[in-house]
């Protein structure tokens, strides 16, 4: 009988989410999909020092924006704490844990002594049960750690479906803690509990946990459990090589959002960032979800590069409708304070090929429904003694024009260029300079035909 699909994004809410932790989504959500499966949302909040309401808040936010949405959750961990200690009383009960009364001077005097002889520092098992053996008496006041009681003989193993074959020692892993002084269960056990009770059959990570999976597959095992499928992910590095973090520079997802990016298109970047469908580079979402596997999961650690987003972007961008376009730029317009008309759609037709986010776009169109203010140095070269005579003269041509269109604006240029013997760079670049505040744009005639005939004369004017 199959098992359905079940896997999970698992945040520790201690910062803003960034795009490395993003991807770490991206591919069980996917995989969920692709397989008709489950997705579950469960937050990691058992740091309460440095957990906050406003990380989670970010996650949930930076998730819908994407469109990577949860079946299940968000659940918490802090909210599970009850479950977590009927379970370690099971484990007591069973031996498969026991109290651990070591202090912790007496454990940096172990690790003190083992680093002196050249050893792998670890827990010695001095509290550990064995048939025949004595333990210490039980100092007075002293509330135990509980430790996991991890098998001494044979390996753990697991087939990793992006690492392939992983066998690790068991002599290699000490006891792991699981519960501190207070009670409060640590890291790596309230994963396998949750793991366990939500039904999690694939655990789609980054490659810095493949440490704990041995310890959490023996935790399994203890608890009569078959682990899930695991599959690490390679790291994401930055533009210099390192990890991509927030330490070292990463934005948050939501900054992604307010610079004019595309859900789909970061989307499209972030799968590729790592696993890939041939030669493939611009996709839909559907597209991906139709793709997703496992086995096409990359091996190496790959480089985020934020040139390349923009250029996944601005093909995304080029590919909308552009009654959809015109809706998210007029979002950043109204950020701006700036409310567009029914010509928006048309201003993003003729200025989306010159863009690579929303942003810029933006403020392409924005010359359209407020005033602008053209560059001192630009006026200074291009609004002079040889072009201000024509713009006069071409004023006057477009305000006598029986129709404002495209051609009948071309054909007043035209007239114009002939009559002051210009070429036509002489007289569009300050023309647009003045219209739209950019000498460098697309042709000029439908530059200005998106333009009101009264704004356009009223600018032209400026050039005195």
């Amino acid at each position: 009988m199959n098992t359905r699909v079940r896997t999970r994004f698992a945040p520790s809410p201690t910062g803003f989410i960034h795009l490395g932790n993003l991807r770490s989504a991206l591919y069980p959500w996917a995989f969920a999909r692709a397989k008709g499966g489950d997705f579950i949302l469960r937050i990691e909040d058992t740091d309460l020092e440095r957990s906050t309401q406003e990380a989670v808040d970010v996650i949930v936010q930076s998730m819908a924006w994407l469109g990577i949405t949860p079946d299940e959750g968000p659940f918490y961990q802090m909210q599970r704490m009850a479950r977590y200690r009927e379970v370690l009383a099971q484990m007591l009960e069973a031996g498969t844990a026991y109290r651990c009364y070591m202090s912790r001077e007496e454990l940096d005097a172990l690790r003190a002594r083992q680093e002196a002889a050249h050893q792998k520092p670890r827990y010695d098992g001095t509290w550990r049960p064995e048939p025949g053996k004595t333990l210490p008496p039980i100092p007075e006041g002293v509330q135990p750690v509980l430790r996991f009681r991890n098998p001494q003989e044979g390996s753990v193993a697991w087939d990793d479906a992006v690492k392939g074959r992983v066998e690790i020692a068991n002599a290699e892993l000490d006891d792991l803690i699981i519960a501190r002084p207070d009670g409060t269960p640590t890291y790596n056990f309230c994963v396998v509990v949750d793991d366990m009770d939500m039904r999690i059959t694939h655990v789609i990570r980054g490659d810095d946990h493949v440490n704990n999976t041995p310890r959490q597959i023996n935790i399994f095992r203890a608890l009569g459990c078959e682990p899930p499928v695991y599959a690490h992910l390679p790291t994401v590095l930055d533009d210099r090589g390192a990890k991509l973090s927030k330490r070292n520079g990463a934005k948050a997802v939501t900054q992604y959002r307010d610079e004019g990016y595309l859900p789909d298109a970061l989307i499209n970047y972030l799968a590729r960032l790592g696993w890939s469908h041939g030669d493939d580079e611009i996709f839909s979402r559907e597209q991906f979800l139709q793709w997703f596997d496992l086995e096409h999961l990359g091996k190496s650690a790959t480089r985020f590069d934020e040139k390349k987003l923009r250029w996944v972007n601005a093909q995304h961008m080029r590919a909308l409708p552009d009654a959809e376009l015109a809706a998210l730029v007029q979002q950043q317009l109204e950020g701006r304070g700036i409310q567009a008309d029914a010509r928006l759609p048309a201003i993003c037709t003729l200025f989306k090929d010159r863009c690579e986010t929303t942003v810029e776009l933006a403020d392409w169109a924005a010359a359209y429904f407020a005033d602008v203010q053209p560059d001192a140095a630009e006026m200074e070269k291009h609004v002079n003694d040889i072009s201000k005579p024509a713009i006069a003269a071409l004023r006057d041509k477009l305000a006598a024009l029986p129709e404002w269109t495209a051609p009948a604006i071309s054909e007043a240029f035209s007239k114009t260029l002939e009559e002051h013997q210009l070429k036509m760079p002489k007289l569009a670049m300050p023309v647009r300079l003045l219209a739209i505040g950019q000498a460098r744009a697309p042709s000029v005639d439908a530059v200005l035909a998106l333009h009101t005939r009264d704004t356009v004369l009223e600018r032209l004017a400026r050039a005195g």
